[in-house]
């Protein structure tokens, strides 16, 4: 007698049972490290420094500046001269844009129209051509001047070095280029503190290279890192002898020669 062959059709939907529990468990690990990864992320994106009450306080107009705008905001003077000088600032790195407040209204009290881009999750390299924008949106302004602090600063340099809108000079504060703006006849100033430890000294030592002739370099004797703007003590930054207003007024008093040296 022939012995019959056992049937497999029962283990056959076990085996495919068995395949797609691991399946799934792959796409539930995969799933969960992404939203991992994702919760990360966004934490990291949503912490940021905020502006001080005092940087707040700035943001009203007054007999001397007119406040206006969100993205960007923009610090007019009272009395505009003909020629008018607009600038266009991009914050610091995780830094609140309104953070600056201060330090612009002071820079519209000499004269200057002045642009605070507003950048997505407070990171320049997210919008670096955001003066483009600024600059086709106000026609009056005759000419420009970029400027940023950290992280803003080194995407000001981007944005000068790729656009071809005439930019009249560059204003770094405690940053470098890592773009080669050498060939172009472009006025160029860093200005940083003396104890700013935030700041990679060597690297703009090494990028120097990077800068047209004749840029200029001051240090502010006492300054850090934060004090260009109003939002705390920064992170590995090294402690001011100064204080935020003092290194904000000899920070304007230098823009201020600078550009008037520009335009003589």
């Amino acid at each position: 007698m022939s012995k019959k062959k056992k049937s497999s059709f029962k283990e056959e939907p076990l085996k495919e049972k068995n395949k797609y529990s691991k399946t799934s468990k792959i796409f539930l690990a995969i799933g969960f490290m992404l939203f991992l990864l994702f919760g990360i992320v966004l934490g990291y994106l949503s912490d940021y420094y905020k502006a001080s009450d005092e940087a707040l306080a700035a943001l009203q107009t007054t007999q001397t500046v007119e406040v206006s705008g969100e993205d960007p905001i923009i610090f007019r003077p009272e009395k505009q001269p003909e020629d008018e000088i607009g600038i266009i600032f991009y914050p610091g790195g995780k830094v609140d844009e309104k953070a600056y407040a201060p330090i612009m209204k002071q820079l519209a009290k000499e004269g200057y129209t002045v642009f605070v881009a507003s950048v997505p999750f407070h990171l320049a390299v997210f919008d670096s051509n955001a003066a483009e924008g600024i600059i086709e949106d106000h026609p009056e302004i005759k000419e420009w001047y970029l400027a940023g602090h950290s992280l803003g600063g080194a995407m000001a340099a981007a944005y000068t070095n790729k656009t071809t809108q005439q930019i009249e000079g560059l204003i770094l504060l405690a940053a470098y280029s890592a773009n080669d703006l050498s060939s172009q006849e472009l006025p160029v100033i860093i200005i940083y503190g003396s104890h700013d430890e935030v700041l990679d000294v060597e690297k703009l030592k090494e990028n120097q290279k990077n800068l047209p002739l004749g840029a200029k370099e001051y240090v502010l004797e006492g300054g850090n890192h934060a004090l260009f703007g109003n939002y705390g003590f920064q992170e590995g930054d090294g402690e001011a002898t100064i204080s935020a207003s003092e290194q904000q007024e000899e920070t304007v008093e230098l823009i201020h020669s600078f550009i008037h040296e520009n335009n003589k």
